[in-house]
């Protein structure tokens, strides 16, 4: 067997394994970083352009995000997009819309009017707008379901219109792997078409084993979505979380919306709310969803993984009692049924069409194409010892150099902060160094601008 060794090996060149190569052969003083990949090129998984909703996160228009939790993400996603705009490719990685969470009724209405009082102090760009000025920004959110008129319900929305909204995670897993590899002062390799098959600890390093190849590393970080749970299994970490793959599906329709329009989340699903986005590659267009569906696979579209999935579902009655509990919340139990339907060719294009109305009321069946091969599988874990479904991000830090990421929180808009995390942990044990001025001046400069804005009370209103 070929051996190689490492200071620290990446298992996943999706967007969040990307990223720690970028940041720690970037701005650390490690020698020699290794990255092993599945398939024959980054993000091929979850950070493919088509599976994800492309959407950089800011923690404004996300109505399920506490404030505190808000500015948490809003420097996530000003790392990433300090980082892509310094590109000379960013044209191809970062995009700038119009986005806006959508209020429809009384209730919905009041909720973003308080929440404008409580966030518009530190998002300097968010807007309270009514009907008039959401008809300016997004015509058919405004328009009655005939096409003309403004509509009747009452609306309000949150949005902004001169931001960067939208990423390419594919692109981006590409260019952070590029900039690692064109380092010349350390050792960065990438090996793709390397399926880790086991992990093993002899003396202080880790074995990684692959079909033919024998790994050796200090350190080893693993970004492989539900894999990484089934591999910390292996090296017995984790083995009160069992795996529940949510899988999310889009339609296509001819393009109805300039940007980015989101609806107020449900606070007693735990499951993305219904929205509609411009896709980077798909010019003409305007995708809406996700639904939300268990799927017994750990990948989307690839049944080899449902082996897989068999190992770290670990099925039990501390299981089943999540599960029940779950299915006894009248709002979930409804929802998750409702998402069974649309997958049925026929009902679910009827179904869908009446949630994809309160955004744009005019739309037609005719206008709705479910679209094939679209959408990814995000692995919430069940804490089995606290009988309770996990939401936001999942993260194994086993304190001894090995660390397993599940599911990133806000998906791949946490790319780099979960990098740094993850970077600043196997630095402690390696016992390296960073570059802390290069990084946040490349990194965090522009966060600590916009920190510094005043609020000025934005409503915008034709009245």
């Amino acid at each position: 067997m070929q051996t190689n060794q490492y200071d620290l090996l990446i298992i996943g060149a999706g967007v969040s394994g990307s990223a720690l190569l970028y940041l720690t052969s970037r701005y650390t003083d490690i020698q020699h970083i290794g990255l092993l990949e599945k398939y024959a090129a980054p993000a091929r998984v979850n950070s493919l352009s088509s599976n994800n909703s492309q959407t950089l996160h800011c923690g404004d228009i996300e109505t399920n995000y506490t404030l505190e939790k808000a500015l948490k993400v809003k420097r996530a996603a000003s790392m990433l997009r300090n980082y892509a705009t310094a590109q000379p490719d960013h044209h191809h990685i970062i995009f700038k819309y119009s986005k806006m969470v959508l209020g429809v009724g009384s209730k919905e209405c009041q909720l973003l009017r308080e929440r404008f009082k409580i966030f518009g102090e530190h998002y300097p760009n968010l807007q309270l707008l009514d009907k008039k000025a959401i008809a300016k920004i997004e015509p058919a959110v405004a328009t009655g379901i005939n096409g003309d008129g403004l509509r009747d319900d009452e609306i309000i929305a949150l949005g902004s219109t001169d931001e960067y909204t939208a990423v390419n995670f594919e692109a981006l897993s590409r260019s952070f792997v590029r900039q690692a590899e064109m380092l010349e002062d350390k050792q960065v390799d990438v090996h793709y078409n390397e399926t880790v098959q086991h992990i093993k600890i002899e003396a202080d390093y880790f074995i990684i084993e692959t079909d033919g190849v024998c790994y050796r590393s200090k350190s080893l970080v693993v970004c492989a979505g539900g894999h990484s749970l089934k591999l910390a299994h292996d090296l017995g970490y984790g083995l009160h979380y069992s795996c529940l793959p949510m899988a999310g599906s889009y339609y296509f329709t001819p393009q109805c919306l300039n940007g980015k329009v989101y609806t107020v989340q449900n606070d007693a699903l735990p499951f993305a709310a219904i929205h509609g986005d411009p896709d980077v590659l798909v010019p003409g267009e305007t995708r809406f969803g996700p639904t939300a569906l268990v799927l017994p696979i750990l990948e989307r579209y690839n049944l080899k993984t449902l082996p897989d999935f068999l190992q770290v579902f670990r099925f039990d009655r501390r299981v089943a009692k999540v599960l029940y509990d779950l299915m006894k919340v009248k709002d979930i139990r409804h929802y998750i049924f409702k998402n069974l339907l649309f997958e049925i060719p026929i009902i679910r294009k009827f179904l869908f069409l009446k949630d994809v109305r309160k955004i744009v009321p005019s739309l037609k069946l005719r206008d709705l194409r479910f679209a094939h091969k679209v959408g990814g599988i995000r692995p919430q874990l069940i804490d089995k010892d606290h009988q309770k479904l996990l939401m936001g991000e999942a993260k194994i830090d086993t304190g001894k150099g090995a660390i397993f990421n599940m599911t990133p929180s806000p998906g791949g808009t946490s790319c780099l902060e979960n990098a740094e995390i993850d970077m600043r942990a196997i630095v402690s044990h390696l016992g390296a160094s960073i570059d802390e001025a290069a990084f946040k001046k490349d990194l965090l400069g522009d966060d600590q601008k916009h920190a510094q804005n005043d609020f000025t009370g934005r409503v915008i209103s034709d009245n």
